[in-house]
């Protein structure tokens, strides 16, 4: 694959000045750079033809000779890219490269410190409950029983034993991180030592092995707030795992399962539900008395001639919204007899003699039928 032009890769000009040319290179090594876009080949190579390009710019010999001659211009001229030999990067990024302002930009390493050691939060947890349909609607409390980790009592999550303290991990020398270079790369990895911690305890409490928290189980109340919908979560702060070394409480996430219901079935902040209608009702027309999800009973006007499957919308009567709800809708059944009394047989007869039969039907238009 061709190269592309030095100036056309940093986005800048023949003449802009060196601060330009660097400006430009920083930002494409914070947007590309591996640390940011692990095992993303196209962020690699767009990384490396950066880096490739500000090596030459910004030497004045090689823009020079790359200005008049090309790419053969440069070709010989210590053009290897690795971060031992890449003279540009910490004057770029200042002291420590790039490792320091990824962290400051982009919120990585270990966090803020405390008496030597990194301070990081601890673990979000997820607990999961089941809740009624009716629940999910209108909303309830329930209570909930968990474990997770607390601040050691005996040591107050400090990890040591009264007295004593922590020292300098020997191997990162504080730093939580060994970094290993990888050809072009260097990669840091987590200190084995002392796992990230950039110390470790001379003495460990005895009841919390130096980790400064303890396993316990605890029961809160839990809000579930109306309308909540099936999958969704309720995060309730710092009541999750207690961080290492003092550092805060991580989140519980609380995931709703909603039972579906008997009756009921619900669409965004609509209910729906069906019920029976005999055919003399369907027919003639009636005022039939239907219980709500929140047990009220309402009397619903069914109007004469209604056919199976109609929908009658009830306002106001669905799921919960701030200050308004959803509606209500009502899918009418018309229920056809199985068995007649000799009466009832007499009357339907009488009916279609007077009234009459289609003996003929014809298919009715899909658009006609509305709601079915």
């Amino acid at each position: 694959m061709a190269k592309r032009d030095y100036y056309e890769v940093l986005g800048v000009q023949k003449n802009s000045s060196k601060d330009e040319i660097k400006k430009a290179y920083r930002k494409l090594a914070l947007q590309y750079h591996p640390d940011k876009n692990p095992d993303d080949k196209k962020a690699e190579e767009k990384f490396k033809e950066a880096t490739e390009a500000y090596d030459v710019l910004a030497d004045d010999q090689k823009k020079a000779a790359y200005d008049q001659f090309g790419f053969a211009g440069v070709e010989g001229m210590g053009g290897g890219h690795t971060w031992s030999n890449f003279r540009g990067f910490e004057d770029i990024f200042g002291e420590g490269g790039f490792s320091s302002i990824f962290e400051n930009f982009f919120g990585g390493g270990f966090g803020r410190t405390r008496g030597g050691s990194h301070v990081r939060q601890g673990a979000n947890l997820r607990y999961d409950v089941e809740i009624p349909f009716k629940d999910a609607v209108f909303g309830t409390k329930v209570e909930i029983q968990y474990s997770h980790n607390e601040a050691c009592n005996t040591c107050n999550g400090a990890g040591t034993t009264d007295g004593s303290g922590k020292k300098t991990c020997p191997t990162c020398r504080g730093s939580g991180q060994i970094r290993h270079s990888q050809g072009f790369f260097s990669v840091a990895t987590t200190c084995h030592h002392c796992h990230g911690e950039g110390s470790i305890i001379e003495k460990p409490c005895k009841d919390c092995g130096g980790s400064g928290t303890q396993k316990k189980r605890q029961k809160i109340m839990v809000t579930i707030p109306a309308g909540v919908e099936n999958g969704k979560r309720v995060v309730i702060p710092k009541q999750g795992d207690v961080g290492p070394n003092g550092g805060p409480a991580g989140d519980l996430y609380v995931f709703i399962r909603v039972k579906p219901h008997e009756y009921f079935e619900r669409q965004s902040y609509d209910l729906y539900c069906a019920v029976p209608i005999s055919v003399s009702q369907a027919a003639l027309g009636a005022d039939i008395h239907v219980t709500t999800l929140d047990s009220k009973t309402i009397k619903v006007k069914v109007p004469s001639g209604v056919q199976n499957g109609k929908m009658l919308r009830i306002r106001d009567e669905g799921v919960p919204w701030g200050s308004q709800r959803g509606n209500l809708y009502i899918k009418l059944m018309v229920q056809i007899p199985e068995k007649l009394s000799r009466r009832g047989k007499e009357l339907l007869e009488e009916f279609a003699k007077v009234e009459g039969q289609n003996d003929s039907p014809k298919p009715i238009p899909l658009s006609q039928l509305g709601d079915v």
